[in-house]
């Protein structure tokens, strides 16, 4: 890549090429700075500007607008080559958002919208959050609560978002919220509506949620009172937010299993280093089979699950169907990232729950893919009735 920049003429840019130059970047952010970032916290704000700059975050976004124009693949890499490096889910969620939350806007936003809200986020120069989960809903987001009256040219929200990953930090949050009782809506879907706008923080009351892992990236409560949003901030028409959130489901369910892919292969080579080196009764415990096989094993299972993150990612950009797919590896993903951090610490032993070594850290952030954006079991209830036709659940 010329200058360490993406290539927006090449649509087909090599992945390998990506990777390379992505990890050139992430090299300038070594262990220790992960180390201090989880133990400290605070935005990693230095690694989000080398990213930008280097003019990653437009990656899957229109040339028109700054962006390189490419595929779900191509984002796919770069976020598990964040990850790999070791800075796992913490980097990798640094830059989440900017890479795949606005496809809403590049799909239903209108040419003024486009050419307003895309060129800062792909330049970095503006951050946002993802405001659609709420506390009394999970899952069911047909269920969403946070309320919309429009009020003239604006709309007046009030209402409650939980686990909004970087809200400390943004300027502009992806909102979805009811602007029609459910009780008058023929289907639960109908009457919601996405708003992409500012996070006006005198209406916007924003508590840290104290959490396990990935300290460096918050997640947050967001308490809505009043804040008023401009009619030009609506998405699409009203009443379609939920139709349009969908979007972005299938590219967060790739990208999320990326990530723990590459989280899983940092685990890895931290472990199969270790074991070369580690010498217990004047051998390295590397040449033993009950070391060598789960490490073997992991390593089959992460590449199996990259497989069908490559599938997955590969649909999506020819733009066919690919919710199986992607629900697929998202689960393969996150299990088999999961299972290497495992193997790794006890690769380590003792020293695996040392924080020098940077397994645990590893082992804690392994467990954000597993449970978010949705559960293993909600996938297995898909697949048995999206693709086996089982009886729904649930």
């Amino acid at each position: 890549m010329m200058n360490n920049q993406v290539n927006s003429s090449v649509a087909d840019t090599d992945l390998e090429e990506i990777r390379t130059a992505v990890a050139s970047q992430c090299g300038r952010f070594d262990d220790a700075y992960w180390l201090a970032k989880d133990t400290e916290g605070g935005f990693p704000g230095d690694f989000y500007r080398a990213i930008a700059d280097a003019g990653w975050l437009g990656i899957c976004m229109p040339p028109a607008f700054g962006g390189s124009g490419l595929g779900m693949r191509h984002a796919a890499t770069l976020v598990q080559t964040i990850a790999a490096s070791g800075a796992g889910m913490s980097g990798a969620s640094a830059i989440h958002m900017n890479v795949f939350g606005l496809q809403p806007v590049v799909v239903f936003g209108s040419p003024e919208q486009q050419a307003r809200m895309l060129p800062p986020l792909i330049a970095g120069r503006e951050r946002a959050c993802f405001a659609v989960t709420e506390p009394s809903v999970g899952l069911d987001t047909t269920r969403v609560k946070t309320r919309a009256v429009r009020e003239g040219d604006y709309y007046v929200v009030h209402g409650q978002k939980v686990w909004i990953s970087t809200a400390q930090v943004a300027e502009k949050m992806l909102l979805l919220a009811r602007t029609k009782p459910i009780e008058e809506c023929a289907r639960p879907q109908h009457g919601l509506s996405l708003f992409y706008t500012t996070l006006d923080r005198a209406r916007v009351d924003v508590r840290e949620i104290h959490k396990m892992g990935r300290a460096a990236v918050d997640s947050n409560e967001l308490f809505i009172d009043g804040l008023r949003i401009p009619l030009e901030d609506r998405i699409g028409e009203e009443g379609r937010g939920f139709e349009y959130i969908l979007h972005g489901m299938n590219p967060e369910r790739i990208l999320i299993a990326a990530e723990a892919i590459g989280l899983g292969r940092a685990a890895l080579g931290k472990a199969v280093q270790y074991a070369k080196e580690r010498v217990v009764f004047n051998r390295p415990i590397g040449m033993n089979q009950a070391i060598q096989h789960p490490l073997a094993e992991r390593w089959m299972a992460l590449e199996a699950a990259d497989l069908m993150v490559q599938r997955a990612a590969s649909l999506y950009d020819l733009g066919q169907e690919c919710g199986a797919q992607a629900n697929a590896a998202k689960f393969l993903g996150a299990e088999a990232g999961y299972q290497a951090c495992l193997t790794a610490v006890m690769t380590h032993g003792g020293f695996g729950y040392a924080k020098e070594y940077h397994v645990e850290r590893y082992l804690r952030e392994s467990l954000i893919p597993r449970i978010a954006p949705i559960s293993p079991q909600m996938i297995q209830c898909f697949i048995a009735e999206k693709v086996l036709g089982l009886p729904k659940s649930y």
